[in-house]
């Protein structure tokens, strides 16, 4: 049996340090927006709160779930992350699906189209014409239709499906099963480690994206919460009279500031609810296909 020497300990002792000190410098800023969200916006504007609510108050979260404008702006982020995360991870892996085939006519050309577009960009307003020629702007379908594609998982999608044996789909095609109805009875469900990878990072982005809620959306009922709380943070930037806004935050004790904290902390619950449950596909589906025997 290996004995741990002097020169071991000090490693290990430095490197559980090490680990402790990141793991409190990544989590208390969660942990402080968390506490300042309980607490009493004036009261927090004093300064001195940091490791707990010092005047707890649930009015921050009944100002938020009051305004419908949070709530539809919830509501929009929650479909599109929903939508899109299925819609992007389908069309991915359809595609992929049929990139994985080695004797494919032109296999190197639509290989090689893809890995210029993810390179390259038209730009901002070349996108926007785009958008605008489809009849996107101003609906929900802005925010699926233009991301449907991910090159980055096309990528690692295509090495996951090379490496399923081929028997499993020559004993299907035998039976009579189409192209179609392999991919999904067959090749989706053995890809579930790649699809919960896609759906955590599809989701995220989805979840946080705000630029094309501000760019190509001017109806105020397809706003994103992620758009909003910019909004309220630009709106903290412009003078705004102060009597009026004092004497507003006088009577509940919440602030501009408690607000934004408060759908902070609304922002991140459905992505630590989410992440738990895809934890264990989450490497496997990253790493699968990327090195070989």
């Amino acid at each position: 049996m290996h004995r741990r020497t002097v020169e071991d300990r000090i490693v290990d002792t430095v490197n559980i340090s090490l680990l402790i000190i990141i793991a409190l410098a990544t989590m208390y800023p969660f942990y402080y927006l968390l506490i300042v969200s309980f607490n009493n916006g004036l009261d927090t504007s004093l300064g001195g709160i940091y490791f707990w609510p010092r005047d707890f108050t649930f009015n921050n979260y009944a100002k938020f779930l009051s305004d419908p404008k949070w709530l539809i702006s919830f509501g929009v982020s929650g479909l599109r992350t929903v939508v899109g995360a299925a819609v992007t991870i389908f069309f991915t892996c359809l595609t992929a699906y049929g990139l994985a085939y080695r004797n494919l006519v032109f296999h190197k050309f639509y290989f090689s189209f893809f890995i210029i577009a993810m390179y390259t960009s038209g730009g901002l307003i070349p996108y926007y014409v785009v958008l605008r020629s489809l009849g996107l702007l101003n609906t929900f379908w802005v925010y699926i239709v233009p991301g449907s594609v991910t090159i980055f998982f096309l990528i690692i999608a295509v090495s996951f499906f090379r490496e399923i044996p081929a028997e499993m789909e020559e004993s299907a095609r035998i039976d009579g099963a189409s192209d179609l109805t392999i991919f999904i009875k067959m090749i989706i469900p053995v890809s579930k480690p790649l699809i919960a990878a896609m759906g955590l990072f599809i989701g995220v982005g989805q979840w946080n994206s705000w630029m094309d809620s501000a760019y190509f959306v001017n109806k105020d009922s397809l706003r994103t919460l992620t758009y909003r709380m910019m909004e309220v943070i630009n709106q903290g930037m412009i003078p705004v009279d102060m009597a009026s806004a004092e004497r507003a935050a006088a009577v509940t004790g919440v602030t501009t500031f408690s607000i934004q904290v408060t759908a902070m902390v609304i922002a991140v619950i459905p992505i630590l609810l989410v992440y738990p449950f895809l934890q264990k596909y989450f490497v496997q589906g990253i790493m699968i296909g990327s090195v070989k025997g």
